[in-house]
C-alpha cells in the first residue's frame, strides 16, 4: 500500500504504530461483521437444521396461550412443527388443526388451547379435571355429569377450594331434569318364499315372527310434576325382531323361469290330464291401450305395474301373457315359468303355435312402462 508506506514516512515512530493498530484493528472487525451477517440466520428459519430453508419451507405461525411465533419450516404436519420449535403439547390441551394435519399452505396457522384445572360440582359431588374448553356444560359433561336440558351450570368463586389453587370451580344446578328409559317393540317383517311342494297359490307359514325390542334413554325436563321437554340421549337394540316367512305354493316349471338372456323357455306341463309341450318368449310394448280395452271383461283397474324383476303385471299381481285366444280366451288365468298369468293380448305367433305364451316384459326398452 504505497499510499500508507507515505504517510508513515512522514510521521514519528510511535504515531505510526498507532495508525498501523487502528488500521489493522479495523479491518479485522470489517471482516468478522461480514462473515456475520452472510452465515447468520434468523429464528424464523429454524433452529439449526438446514431443511428449514428451502424453496418448499412454509412459514407456520403459532398461537400458544396468547403468545405468538412465526417461524420458517420444511415440516410436513402439524405435530412435527411443534416438534421442531419445542412445544410441548400436555394431556387435555387442544391443537387445531390436529397433529396429524397436513401443512399445505404457505402462512399456516396453528392454534394451541392449553387445557386448565377445573372442578365442578353437582351437590356433594365434587369432580377435578384438566380441560381446554371453556363451555360450562361441555366441561361438565367431559366431569362424567348428566346434563339436562334444563340444567344449569355457572362459574362460581373458588374461596372455599382455595386448596385447589387456581382451578375454576363450576356448579351444576338441577332443574327437574332426569335420565328416563323407554323400552319400545321393533316390528317384524314379512317373507315370501316359493314353495314347489305346495299347491300352486297355497301359502303356508314356515316361521313365525318375532317382535325386536329396543331400549331409548331420554333427558327429560319437569316442571311442577308436568314433563315440559325430551331429548334423545341413546338407543339399545336389545333384541333384533324376527321376520315371518309364508311359503307360497308355486308349479314346478318356476324353478327353471324364463329369462332375458334365455329368449326362449320350453317345458312340459299337464292341463286336465293332457300333457303339452310349452313355449315361452317375451315382448316389450307399452299395455296401456291393451289394458283399457279389456279391464272392464276381466273386472280389473286399466292400469299395470313393472314388477321388481322387470315382468309387467296386473292390480292383482297377475303377469300379462299373450296366447291363442281360441285355447286360452282373454282373463283366463294361466300357469307361467314366471308365475300366475292372465290372459290380456294375442299375437301372430299363436297362428303357427297355440301352445306358446308372449309375456309382457321391461326386458330390452327398459322405461318402466
Amino acid at each position: 500500500m504505497i499510499w500508507y508506506n507515505d504517510i508513515c514516512m512522514k510521521l514519528p515512530r510511535k504515531i505510526e504504530r498507532i495508525l498501523g493498530f487502528v488500521i489493522t484493528t479495523s479491518l479485522v472487525v470489517v471482516f468478522v461483521v461480514l462473515i456475520g451477517v452472510f452465515s447468520r440466520r434468523t429464528f424464523a428459519q429454524g433452529d439449526g437444521d438446514d431443511s428449514f430453508v428451502s424453496d418448499e419451507a412454509r412459514y407456520v405461525t403459532f398461537y400458544d396461550s396468547g403468545e405468538k411465533l412465526t417461524v420458517k419450516t420444511k415440516a410436513p404436519t402439524v405435530g412435527e412443527a411443534l416438534s421442531r420449535v419445542g412445544i410441548l403439547i400436555n394431556d387435555g390441551d387442544i391443537v387445531e388443526p390436529e397433529l396429524t394435519a397436513e401443512i399445505n399452505a404457505d402462512n399456516f396457522y396453528i392454534n394451541i388451547y392449553r387445557a386448565h384445572p377445573v372442578v365442578v360440582k353437582d351437590g356433594l359431588n365434587d369432580k377435578y379435571l384438566m380441560t381446554a374448553s371453556y363451555d360450562a356444560k361441555t366441561i361438565a359433561r367431559q366431569a362424567g355429569f348428566t346434563v339436562y336440558d334444563g340444567d344449569e351450570v355457572v362459574l362460581v368463586p373458588n374461596a372455599s377450594f382455595l386448596e385447589l389453587g387456581v382451578a375454576s370451580v363450576y356448579e351444576l344446578k338441577r332443574n327437574g331434569g332426569r335420565t328416563i328409559t323407554v323400552e319400545e317393540e321393533i316390528p317384524f317383517g314379512e317373507e315370501t318364499v316359493k314353495s314347489y311342494t305346495l299347491e300352486p297359490g297355497r301359502q303356508e307359514v314356515q316361521q313365525l315372527g318375532e317382535l325386536g325390542l329396543k331400549r331409548t334413554n331420554y333427558n327429560v325436563l319437569y316442571i311442577d310434576g308436568e314433563e315440559v321437554s325430551r331429548e334423545f340421549v341413546s338407543e339399545e337394540v336389545v333384541k333384533e325382531p324376527v321376520s315371518r316367512v309364508v311359503a307360497v305354493g308355486a308349479n314346478r316349471i318356476e324353478m327353471n323361469p324364463l329369462t332375458a338372456s334365455k329368449g326362449v323357455n320350453r317345458y312340459t306341463v299337464t292341463v286336465n290330464g293332457v300333457t303339452l309341450e310349452r313355449k315361452e318368449t317375451y315382448y316389450d310394448l307399452p299395455m296401456s291401450g291393451v289394458m283399457s280395452l279389456v279391464s272392464g271383461a276381466c273386472g280389473v283397474p286399466a292400469y299395470y305395474s313393472v314388477r321388481e324383476d322387470g315382468v309387467k303385471i296386473d292390480a292383482d299381481g297377475y303377469v300379462l301373457v299373450a296366447a291363442h285366444l281360441g285355447r286360452y280366451p282373454r282373463c283366463s288365468i294361466v300357469e307361467t315359468s314366471l308365475g300366475p298369468g292372465k290372459v290380456y293380448d294375442t299375437g301372430t305367433f299363436a297362428e303357427t303355435n297355440p301352445e306358446q305364451f308372449d309375456i309382457a316384459t321391461d326386458w330390452t326398452i327398459r322405461d318402466g312402462r
